[in-house]
C-alpha cells in the first residue's frame, strides 16, 4: 500500500527579496537529495517571488504556491491577484483565509469560500487555513467555529475538488505569530479529526490536514507522528532555509 506523502512546509509571509528567495531555492534544491521521499517539501513565497522561486525549483519534488488570491479572473481590483495569474505563474496551490488576511483585510468565511471554487476552477490547489480563538476554545465553540469555516469554504468547489486536492491547515488562532503557544498534540489531532468528518460529508472524500501554529523543533516529531495530522505548516522556524532542511530532517527520523 502506497503511503500517503506528508505535506512539510512553510509561507515566507512579507519577507525576502528576489535575490533571498532565489538563494533559499538554492539551498534547498542541494538539500534534496537526503529528503525523505515520504515528504512533500511547499513553500509559498511573496507573489512579487513566485515566478522566478517556481522557475528555480522546476522539476524538483517542491510544491511552489501563492499566499493569497482574488476569486475574479480580471477585472477593477486594483492591487489583487487574479486565478488566471497564479497560473500563468506556475503556482502549485493558494492559501486562503489565514488568520492574518481575516483579521486585518477583512476577509470572512464567504470571500474565503469564492477564492476556494475560484482556485478549484482553476486546478490551483486549496490549502484554507481554519482555526478558533482563545475566547472560542474557552467558551466551548470551537467545534462550530470549524464547522462553519470548513463548511462555508467548500460550499460552491463543485465535482472537481476531489480531483484538484482541496486542503486544510488548523491554525488555532491562539497558537500563531511571535507570542503564540503550540496546541497540544492530542488536541490538534482532535481538531483535524473533526475538520477531515466535516469535509467528508460534504465532499464524500476525506481531506488532508495540516497543522499549523508554533511548529518548531522541539514539537514536530510529536505531532507529525499523530493519526489525523496529515503535515506541517510551519512559520518564522523555516524563514531559513537551513532551519526548514533541519526541520524535515527532524520530522524525517521521528515518522513511524
Amino acid at each position: 500500500m502506497t503511503m500517503a506523502l506528508l505535506w512539510i512546509g512553510t509561507s515566507w509571509k512579507m519577507n525576502k527579496t528576489l535575490g533571498e528567495g532565489l538563494a533559499y531555492a538554492e539551498t534547498l534544491l542541494r538539500a534534496l537529495p537526503s529528503v525523505n521521499h515520504r515528504l512533500q517539501p511547499f513553500i509559498a513565497p511573496p507573489f512579487t517571488l513566485l515566478r522566478e522561486v517556481k522557475q528555480a525549483l522546476s522539476g524538483s519534488a517542491v510544491k511552489v504556491g501563492a499566499q493569497n488570491m482574488h476569486w475574479q479572473d480580471a477585472g477593477a481590483w486594483t492591487g489583487e491577484i487574479s486565478p488566471l495569474m497564479l497560473a500563468d505563474c506556475g503556482a502549485d496551490f493558494v492559501e486562503l483565509g489565514h488568520y492574518e488576511r481575516r483579521r486585518y483585510f477583512g476577509e470572512t468565511n464567504h470571500t474565503v469560500s469564492l477564492k476556494t471554487a475560484a482556485a478549484v476552477r482553476h486546478g490551483i490547489r486549496p490549502l484554507v487555513c481554519v482555526g478558533e480563538t482563545l475566547a472560542e476554545r474557552e467558551a466551548g465553540r470551537a467545534e462550530d467555529v470549524l464547522r462553519e469555516q470548513v463548511s462555508t469554504a467548500l460550499r460552491g468547489v463543485g465535482s472537481r475538488a476531489q480531483a484538484v486536492g482541496i486542503m486544510f491547515a488548523y491554525e488555532p488562532i491562539w497558537a500563531i505569530g511571535e507570542s503564540g503557544s503550540p496546541a497540544d498534540p492530542n488536541y490538534a489531532d482532535r481538531q483535524h479529526t473533526l475538520i477531515k468528518r466535516i469535509s467528508k460529508e460534504i465532499l464524500s472524500t476525506e481531506v488532508s490536514v495540516l497543522y499549523g501554529g508554533s511548529v518548531n523543533m522541539d514539537n514536530s516529531s510529536e505531532l507529525i507522528n499523530m493519526k489525523n495530522i496529515d503535515g506541517l505548516f510551519i512559520g518564522r522556524s523555516a524563514w531559513d532555509a537551513g532551519d526548514y532542511i533541519d526541520l524535515m530532517g527532524k520530522v524525517s527520523d521521528s515518522i513511524r
